[in-house]
């Protein structure tokens, strides 16, 4: 008996379309993907665990002294060339504990301020009258980092130095991403602070110097989202005249400040 044409075209249609369907997994190939993706996890908890033991523990008020005894020698001993001591009060007190439960990753740090609803995970804004000791504090903790080997270690510099760095390499990288010295596009910034933006926006040798402050601002925010590392900055401003300072017409900026733990340096010059 004799097919017709569309019975034999339909034979021949159905081995192709059985072709394109699929391969099915076998059990076997089920588990050994689990297994891949359980080593992953794994090896993401072992290296967060290895990043958590970094730090002491400062819940302990025993260690915590130690670590707070240690800033207080630190400071004393930046302070050695005026011929001046670290005095501790109501002004600084608990800044300085809050600043060290923020560097050590301690939990405590949100409950330092409570009202203030400060983050573990933000930027530090240093507010204060001028000679309240802003930069003095963010130096200690420069060198506390540092004798410490802690991994939020920053690099204390200035609007002036920022300035400086501009006007000869026609660009702030170094402040920023750091891809002088990367390979491809893997670049290498570093923990900043800044000190005293906001307080002298001039023109210098023809640069606007709020101008590179804000690229400075945009810049570290990207970077702290991407990867993690932090640009804090010390200003005489409040954060009212912050935003006023250094709105863009965009509101990015504004909205931007809110990934700053901004903390008052109280009392008058310490100078």
């Amino acid at each position: 008996m004799m097919k017709n044409s569309n019975e034999e075209e339909q034979q021949e249609q159905q081995p192709q379309e059985q072709s394109k369907q699929p391969k099915k997994e076998s059990e076997k190939e089920k588990y050994m993907k689990q297994v891949e993706f359980n080593n992953i996890l794994m090896r993401i908890a072992s290296k967060q665990q290895q990043e958590r033991q970094v730090f002491e523990d400062l819940t302990e008020e025993a260690i915590y002294t130690q670590h707070a005894q240690l800033t207080i020698h630190i400071a004393n001993m930046l302070l050695a060339p005026q011929r001046k001591k670290f005095v501790v009060d109501e002004h600084n007190r608990q800044v300085m504990r809050f600043l060290l439960y923020y560097f050590n990753e301690c939990p405590l740090c949100e409950e330092v301020f409570p009202q203030k609803h400060y983050k573990l995970h933000n930027h530090i804004l240093l507010c204060g009258k001028a000679g309240t000791g802003k930069t003095l504090m963010m130096q200690i903790f420069a060198e506390y980092l540092r004798f410490t080997n802690n991994p939020h270690a920053f690099y204390n510099l200035s609007v002036t130095q920022m300035v400086n760095y501009f006007t000869l390499h026609n660009n702030l990288d170094r402040y920023t991403y750091n891809e002088e010295g990367s390979k491809g596009f893997n670049p290498q910034p570093v923990n900043i602070c800044l000190n005293d933006i906001g307080v002298e926006s001039k023109t210098y040798f023809g640069m606007d110097t709020k101008l590179l402050t804000n690229e400075f601002l945009h810049a570290r925010n990207e970077i702290w989202t991407a990867y993690g590392k932090h640009g804090h900055v010390t200003t005489n401003l409040d954060v009212k005249m912050l935003k006023e300072e250094f709105k863009d017409g965009f509101g990015r900026l504004i909205d931007r400040f809110k990934t700053y733990n901004v903390i008052t340096l109280g009392g008058e010059s310490r100078r």
